[in-house]
């Protein structure tokens, strides 16, 4: 319980307690007092008063009342000295060898598949990190809760039984050992002590009274204080519960929830205090508003509080014991001792064994308080550990029952530690034999299902409770725990024991021997499918149960014998039934059979011969051992009835031919279902192939003739083998056709199918093999799904991984996808097509896959059968069936309808398994031969096959039918099979014909395999004129082909044409770029010598109505679908708060931190603006016809999917086309001798104060003051800054207009979260940020990538980043342009000081780059006149951005040298260059007006470096931003990926000098006094004081955490994790934050946050501050990557973990050792740098919509 978790022995003892209770261990500690009197009489008294507040208990407090009144003195009692003292001496004195961690629900274990015993031997984390088994083949899995750790138990491990941790406690002599021995005195007060203790919590815990106490702890006068106490019950949802509580009680939403979620934990809850008649009012309220039609009532009772308050201090004393059991074997010696002791001359059970069978009746947590006491005490003493085995075994029964009619879990039960003791192998075997616990297990298990049994005592499942039968798989999971090691010494009394047990189980597999019985329906369809899922299931439980007592049975040749004897009788006495009808006569070939009259189309039939397929089982193991020939001792030759023993099985194979006939379809899918598993690998060694083995027994014992006709007869085709009537009913034809190759099937098996150990000389290895090397003839397969496909045995292994490297190779995986195995060509001749578990589409898929490797082999197409292995001698006479007359005359009779043609008697399939059976045959023959001499082989298939048959219909012989079947065309691809007969035929001929001698035999088989080579030759040379022929085909058909080509270009020449122009000028361009000089002048985009602008004619298609129009400013806009969302990808302070809501904020500056930006991304598809509003609102009304069907889009929002690529969009880009401007060099070098910087700023200066002179004449406002009075403020220099060039504005289209504004509104909406409003002033400021956000992103991903800066963007990077641009040069004029002027004003702000403008940022606190892009693309502002919509020329604005380019960069190097320089750089050498000279002089006057605060002694070479290093990604951005602005090609070295020449190319396109301090230089006088005013900004100083900390440059490239290589590391982070707002120590749900590496609580209501009015999980809340909504977790139990976008969408991706077979595991079902891919965690890092997350979850959710159900807000 909670208040006791971690109050231990003396836990916190208080210095005052001792004093303040020495009168009561006085009274305790008088030997004269009875102890147990005394110790009851202070439980009354004090017990009461400190659990009276029930209700709203304070349990820290409870706690230190508890320790102070009655633990403290009780201690000193026990360890007579102060008891923290004593406790730590004794656990310094040694540790036990055994761990004994008791496992929580979602723990993980490990198991060591190399040296475990069985896979219930677990480890827990801790002692798995420090034991040998981390370098074994392991396997991870969580826990269900309520195992333990068998960590230093020797039976459970073959191998490192323990850690090093628990080898000290192992190591440690008797001798060391004595001082962790407790003295006598302690001993003996343990010996009084603890029988009262034990006794009072056995007494409170199944104490039934409900409103008194026992006399002895009644004390004062009885109060009228009860509670109302609502108990945990596994049928009443979470919200029946709280609902109920609501009602009843009248309480609030939240205090329901607390009382739902401590009933929950702990089992049961006072829910209401008070008088008796106001509880039991209470009571029935509860009851009432529980129940329903469907469900009984909660289970409530009305308790006194002094009753409530002992049982809760009884669970306290519980685990106060447990606490102690811990620290000496002593301890748990005498509490064993006192558990066990019997009442002398009572038949009263011991006080363990109350509790156990209390158990059920408990809440849940008393149980797990008893239980946890049981593992401490009992389970760490090995000789304890028998006894309580022992009397486990003995209630076993009664404790079961128990089980089944409770409805908790399974982990909740006592009967749950039955694994603890039944996998022990010598606890096992003495239970077996002293306790004969597999009697009592199979009595049990018939003792529960008594109402599933019908009159002939077989079980029958209708209407069974799916609840009920999984409680009963408990049993028969017991019986496989007994099972699970065999043993080595056999006991005659163990033997007696085992095989008493043996029968006892027969009598369960009687009741299922032909349980279920149907019958075929005729005329009507079956009205309901009858319930089959019930007994298929427990087929499947029983699988493996059944093999462990074959093996069981195998090991000893007496008790084989006896066994096989008595499940004989048991089979006999269920066949033995109504066998009174007389037998019919069948004849054929001379031949008679005399049967029972059974048809399977007409009588019962069933699917369940437990019985049959054991003695099958049974016998294969007699021929292995060799005792089969001491049979006849056991069961006399009469008693044997072979015929009986096939009957069944062989009933069962009919029925599956005759639903492949579709005999049966009006039986419903019931029946389809149950054929399925009964072919399938859960049940096929049980069922299917136990069938076939007794059809195999069949064959060897009886007469192969009357073997065949039983086969006929039962398959129903006696009349197809006689002289038939033809008939025209096709579907009947078709019904006869399946059966025929369905018996013929079943009797290629019978003969061919020998891979099984006992049938013929193979083991287990080859069987397996011969598995693999099937399903790998299908295809490559991973290594997950050939173990699938693999049976497993009763340690869940298949033996896959010892002989997988002997068939196959292994193929690695690459970024997705999984890792395959193909099989050598070695093994490809062991390819039979026939194979046993291949169904219909593998045999299909199989075979055309063989055929077409052969074809491209240039090999004929023939798959003969591989040569089986010699069948062992009991199974030697099966052979016998392929040269009996009856199989003659069937295959004779099958080879003549398809000579004859008789179209409808015969179909391929048919013929090709009658050849597959010759060729058996052959094979057999040569066989033989080959080992012994002519005259001793009576095996004569060659001699029959040649013979003609007697009667006049068959008058040929198989030979000759052969030569003709060559001639039949239908049978063209069955042309190589027959040759290779025909060859097979010739060779055996000629082995007969030699004589022995060894020579002769040798010159034959030379030259048989002449004869082979010649009939070879001549196949080839055939095979070759085919290919020839097909050739000239196929040329014929090309030249066709290009025919119509050349004439569809003729006549779509024009369309030609425009390509190949279009693909000229390109190459044209490329040429003269490829020509032009070191420093091409062409290639500068900023300043007078701007290169000319590439605008091409753009024509772009609508991927919608698929229309061409080309793009221009008056044409109908055209727009990119596009997504906008908000982003930390670039962060660099993860941990700052962002704003959830951006109603107040002011976006115009950004943060140098970048903590969150707006990005938009395209996918790069165009529509017609018009289009795409028809479409939108066709989804809007799509979506409101279809209300009930959630959408994966929020179209309130905007979203939609692009309607090609199914891409999440919320808006739409449009596309305005780039204004190609040239700039005419004469006039550009006129203006270069006037308009320096200084000019220039001086001009932009009066603009600026100008109109704000003209805005104050309307409005009061802040204007900007000027420090420069000197300047002049005449009309003439206001207008001055027209002079230098200007243009008309550009006219856009309406339609462009109205997209700008949308784009720019949504832009806006997303980025701010706010409610859209297009007049708001910041929509100009969000255009501004999303582009040069948008830039950083696309330049930091390239750089991540290694990609050049140009010319490797992605197309749909290439198109969105144009049109984002363009689009942010165009929105300016959406907006009033006053309100642009003052957003340019306040930007300029930053880079003047002069302006003085409020609340401008200091020069540290923003990003340059940012400012940069508002200002050029505000700047067309100033030109801005009210008669007249003016914009700069081509120079002018050359020079604007020129200006404002260098200006932005100097005050960028100023901060990269403030902030970074301090920094150690990595540069090689120090050097004297120009630019550490000028970086020198530089630092001088930034030291002089920091007034000494910057250091001026850091040499000029370091700060060099970091300014180059810091400056680099800024002129990366400044360089894509002005290339998609201007439209100027970049120079050629950009285009590359060298570091070297790329700083100097920059400097060249954006016209700076490379030595950047240069720029200082050159305009010294004008940048003077800025760098002065931006070096005295206090921000700066008291940055370089050191008081506040500044980002540096470069910033830090972000990527997801480093994740360790081996994932139990993560596994062990994730043990260790504790929730911080829950104290209890449950199990969470720990999820990893993939951006931050953050530990969260998932799925648990103690981390949910309220995030406005909303109820948010920890996931969802850490992601709206941690990616702005956008994240990605790793669910470490799991091991599934969760990726999240707001509160309502999510989907699952595969983790970056796989096993070594390439292989994921999510839920760690397979629990392979997992080791972190590279590559895969670099896709997933993709995915959120290229902003692409909330696109994988849209996809995933339109591919998997199951995953609406789940509810994303409280991951």
């Amino acid at each position: 319980m909670a208040d006791g978790a971690d109050g231990g022995p003396g836990a916190g003892a208080a210095g005052g307690r001792a004093s303040a209770q020495a009168p009561e261990r006085a009274m305790w500690c008088d030997e004269r007092l009875d102890f147990q009197g005394t110790f009851l009489q202070c439980l009354a008294k004090h017990v009461p008063n400190i659990y009276s507040a029930e209700m709203d208990p304070l349990l820290e407090k409870q706690e230190e009342m508890v320790q102070a009144a009655i633990l403290y003195p009780l201690e000193c009692y026990l360890f007579g000295e102060d008891p923290d003292i004593f406790l730590e001496k004794l656990q310094q004195s040694g540790t036990s060898q055994l761990c004994g961690k008791v496992f929580k629900g979602g723990e993980t274990t490990y198991s060591c598949r190399d040296c475990a015993v069985d896979p219930t031997c677990v480890l827990c984390i801790d002692c798995f990190q420090n034991s040998i088994h981390k370098n074994h083949r392991y396997k991870m899995h969580s826990s269900t809760g309520g195992g333990f750790c068998d960590c230093g138990d020797t039976e459970a491990w073959k191998a490192g039984p323990l850690c090093t941790k628990h080898e000290l406690g192992s190591s440690s002599s008797p001798k060391e050992n004595s001082e962790c021995q407790l003295n006598e005195e302690i001993m003996e007060h343990s010996r009084r002590v603890f029988p009262s203790v034990i006794k009072y919590i056995v007494d409170m815990l199944i104490w039934e009274e409900e409103k008194e106490l026992p006399p002895e702890l009644t004390v004062r006068e009885k109060v009228d204080s009860y509670y109302c106490v609502l108990f945990n019950d596994e049928h009443h949802s979470y919200d029946h519960v709280i609902y109920s509580l609501q009602r009843a009680l009248g309480c609030e939403l939240g205090e329901a929830q607390l009382h739902t979620t401590a009933i929950d934990k702990e089992g049961r809850r006072a829910v209401k205090a008070g008088h008796y008649a106001s509880c039991q009012e209470a009571k029935e309220e509860i009851k009432r508003h529980s129940e329903n039609v469907s469900q009984r009532p909660l289970h409530v009772e009305v308790l006194h509080a002094d009753v409530m308050a002992h049982q809760k201090f009884a669970l306290r004393l519980g685990s106060w014991l447990n606490k102690l059991m811990s620290y000496s074997s002593d301890f748990r010696q005498i509490f064993c001792q006192i558990c066990l002791k019997e009442e002398a001359g009572s038949e009263k059970p011991c006080f363990i064994s109350k509790l156990m069978l209390w158990d059920a009746k408990l809440h849940k947590g008393a149980r797990k308080v008893l239980h946890e006491l049981i593992f401490s005490s009992f389970f760490m003493e090995m000789e304890y550990k028998k006894l309580f085995a022992v009397e486990f075994v003995k209630y076993y029964k009664a404790l079961q029952k128990e089980y089944i009619s409770d409805d908790h879990d399974r982990v909740l039960s006592v009967t749950a530690l039955s694994v603890q003791m039944f996998t022990v192998p010598t606890l096992a075997r003495h239970l077996i034999e002293e306790q004969n616990v597999i009697t009592t297990i199979t009595e049990t298990l018939l003792e529960v299902l008594p109402e599933y049994l019908d009159k002939n005592d077989k079980f029958n499942f209708q209407g069974y409770s799916q609840d009920k039968l999984n409680r009963v798989y408990a049993v028969i999971y017991d019986l496989r725990y007994v099972l699970v090691s065999k043993p080595t010494l056999w006991t005659d009394r163990l033997r007696e024991r085992f095989l008493e047990g043996f029968v006892s189980f027969l009598r369960i597999l009687t009741c299922m021997q032909g349980m279920e019985e149907i019958k075929r329906q005729i005329g009507q369809h079956i009205e309901v499918d009858p319930d089959w899922e019930a007994a298929i299931a427990i087929q499947m439980q029983l699988k493996n149960i059944l093999l462990m007592f074959q093996e069981w049975c195998a090991c000893d040749e007496e008790l084989l014998l006896r066994a096989y004897r008595e499940c004989h009788k048991a089979v006999m006495r269920c066949s033995t039934n109504g066998r009174s009808r007389e037998k019919t006569v069948f004849h054929l070939c001379g031949h008679t059979l005399e049967s029972r009259p059974y048809r399977v189309s007409a009588d019962p039939v069933s699917i369940h011969l437990p019985l049959s397929r054991t003695l099958a089982g049974l016998h294969v193991r007699l021929s292995k051992t060799g005792a089969i020939s001491r049979l006849h001792e056991f069961v006399s030759p009469e008693e044997f009835q072979v015929e009986l023993l096939v009957e069944y099985p062989l009933r069962c194979l009919v029925l599956v031919a005759q639903v492949a006939a579709e005999m049966w379809r009006r039986n419903g899918l019931s029946l389809i279902s149950q054929v399925f598993y009964y072919q399938d690998v859960k049940c096929r060694e049980e069922m299917y192939d136990k069938d076939i083995i007794m059809l195999q027994i069949g064959a060897s014992l009886m007469d192969p003739n009357q073997f065949l006709l039983l086969m006929l007869q039962r398959y129903e085709l006696a009349d197809a083998f006689k002289k038939i009537k033809p008939t025209k009913d096709q579907d009947l034809i078709k019904q006869y056709n399946i059966l025929i190759e369905e018996m013929l099937q079943i009797l290629i098996y019978v003969v061919g199918e020998r891979y099984v150990p006992g049938i013929s000389n193979v083991t287990k290895e080859d069987v397996i093999m011969r598995e693999i090397i099937h399903l790998l003839c299908i295809e490559p397969m991973a290594h997950s799904a050939i173990t699938k496909s693999l049976p497993e045995n009763e340690n869940n292994e298949t033996g896959l991984e010892n002989v997988i490297d002997k068939v196959a190779t292994f193929k690695k995986p690459g970024v997705s996808g999984h890792g395959v195995y193909e099989l050598k060509d070695e093994c490809l001749k062991e390819f039979n097509m026939f194979f046993y578990h291949y169904t219909k589409t593998q045999h299909s898929k199989a075979e055309h896959t063989q055929k077409k490797r052969r074809k491209q082999e240039n090999r004929d197409e023939a798959l003969p059968p591989p040569p089986p292995p010699d069948f062992s001698p009991a199974f030697s006479n099966v052979v016998r069936i392929l040269n009996c007359d009856v199989m003659m005359h069937i295959l004779r009779t099958l080879l003549q309808r398809a000579v004859e043609l008789e179209t409808h008697l015969w179909t391929e399939a048919m013929i090709q398994m009658v050849l597959h059976l010759l060729s058996l045959g052959l094979l057999e023959e040569k066989q033989q031969l080959q080992k012994s001499p002519e005259e001793e082989v009576s095996f004569d298939f060659y001699h029959k096959a040649t013979r003609m048959g007697s009667s006049a219909l068959n008058a040929v012989n198989v030979l000759m039918l052969l030569e003709k079947l060559k001639r039949v065309p239908q049978l063209e691809a069955q042309k190589d099979t027959v040759n290779w007969i025909l060859q097979m035929f010739d060779m055996v001929k000629r082995l007969r014909e030699k004589s022995s001698l060894t020579t002769v035999a040798a010159a034959s088989a030379s030259e048989a395999t002449k004869g082979d080579e010649s009939t070879q030759d001549k196949e080839k040379a055939e095979r070759k004129r085919k290919a020839e022929a097909a050739r000239l085909h196929r040329q014929k058909i090309m030249a066709q082909m290009s025919a119509l080509q050349r004439n569809f270009i003729e006549t779509h020449k024009l369309l030609y044409e425009n390509t190949l122009e279009a693909q000229g000028k390109e190459d044209a361009i490329m040429e003269e770029e490829s020509v032009s000089s070191a420093i091409d002048y062409s290639k500068i985009a900023l300043g007078p010598k701007r290169g000319p602008s590439v605008a091409e004619k753009e024509v772009l298609t609508c991927i919608l109505c698929q229309e061409e129009q080309e793009v221009k400013l008056e044409s109908a806009a055209m727009v990119l679908s596009a997504c906008v969302q908000k982003s930390t990808a670039l962060t660099q302070n993860r941990s700052r708060i962002l704003e959830l809501s951006g109603d107040t904020l002011d976006p115009l500056f950004m943060h140098p931190d970048l903590p969150c930006g707006t990005h938009t991304g395209s996918c790069g598809h165009v529509m017609h603006a018009a289009c795409w509003q028809k479409y939108f609102e066709a989804m809007q009304l799509n979506f409101r016809q279809r209300l009930h069907v959630e959408q994966i889009f929020d179209l309130e929002n905007g979203e939609y999917l692009c309607p090609l690529c199914k891409s999440l969009c919320n808006t739409v880009i449009p596309i305005v086309p780039l204004q190609a401007q040239k700039i005419n060099s004469e006039d550009a070098e006129a203006v270069a001798q006037i308009l320096s910087l200084a000019r220039w700023l001086e001009i932009v200066t009066v603009r600026i104060s100008g109109y704000s002179v003209k805005n104050a004449k309307g409005e009061k406002q802040n204007l900007p003051a000027f420090t420069n009075k000197g300047m002049g403020n005449s009309a003439l220099e206001f207008h001055s800054i027209l002079s230098f060039g200007v243009q008309s504005s550009a006219k856009y289209s309406s339609s462009i207009k109205e997209m700008l504004i949308l784009f720019a509104t949504t832009i806006y909406r997303v980025g701010l979260k706010v409610a859209p409003n297009e007049a708001d002033s910041r929509i100009p400021m969000m255009t501004w940020s999303t582009c040069a956000f948008t830039i950083q992103c696309i330049e930091n991903l390239l750089e991540t990538e290694g990609k050049p800066l140009f010319g490797s963007l992605q197309n749909r990077q290439h198109s969105g980043l144009k049109a984002l641009v363009q689009f942010a040069a165009a929105q300016r004029t959406t907006s009033p342009q006053v309100l642009i002027q003052k957003h340019l004003i306040r930007l300029l702000g930053v880079l003047l000081p002069n302006f003085k403008v409020e609340d401008t940022p200091s020069l540290l606190e923003v990003d340059m780059f940012h400012i940069l892009v508002g200002a050029v693309l505000s700047f067309p502002s100033l030109y801005w006149e009210d008669a007249v919509d003016l914009q700069p020329s081509s120079i002018s604005s050359a020079y604007n951005h020129l200006y404002l380019f260098h200006l932005a960069t100097l005050a960028h190097i100023t901060q990269i040298v403030i902030s970074s320089a301090t920094e150690s750089s990595t540069a090689c050498s120090p050097d004297n260059s120009e630019e550490a000279q000028s970086a020198q002089s530089f630092c001088r006057e930034v030291c002089q007006y920091t007034s000494g605060c910057f250091s001026q002694d850091i040499p000029g070479w370091l700060v060099w470096d970091c300014v180059k290093k810091g400056i680099m990604p800024y002129l990366r951005c400044a360089a894509l931003f002005f290339h998609y602005l201007l439209g100027v090609s970049p120079p050629e070295e950009l285009l590359q990926d060298s570091e070297e020449g790329q700083f100097k190319a920059l400097c060249s396109y954006l016209s700076l000098p490379t030595n950047l301090f240069l720029l200082f230089h050159d305009y010294w006088d004008t940048v003077n006094p800025l760098l002065q005013r931006w070096c005295a900004d206090p921000m700066v100083l008291s940055c370089l004081k050191g008081k506040s900390i500044t980002i540096r440059y470069p910033r830090k490239r972000n990527h997801l955490i480093e994740l360790p290589e081996d994932y139990s590391c993560l596994l062990n982070q994730a043990s260790q994790f504790r929730c911080p707002r829950s104290s209890d120590d449950e199990q969470k749900h720990p999820v990893l934050c993939l951006f931050c590496g953050a530990m969260l609580c998932s799925q648990n209501t103690c981390c949910q946050e309220l995030v406005n009015g909303e109820e948010l999980g920890a996931c969802t809340s850490h992601a709206l501050q941690c990616g702005a909504g956008v994240c990605m977790f790793l669910k470490i139990r799991e091991c599934k990557v969760v990726l999240i976008e707001g509160k309502t969408r999510g989907c699952l991706y595969p983790a970056p973990y796989l096993d070594e077979y390439g292989e994921t595991d999510p839920g760690l079902k397979r629990g392979n050792p997992l080791h972190l891919c590279r590559e895969r965690y670099r896709k997933l890092h993709l995915l959120w740098q290229q902003h692409c997350i909330i696109e994988e979850i849209a996809r995933s959710q339109e591919t998997n919509q199951i995953f609406f159900g789940f509810n994303w807000q409280l991951l």
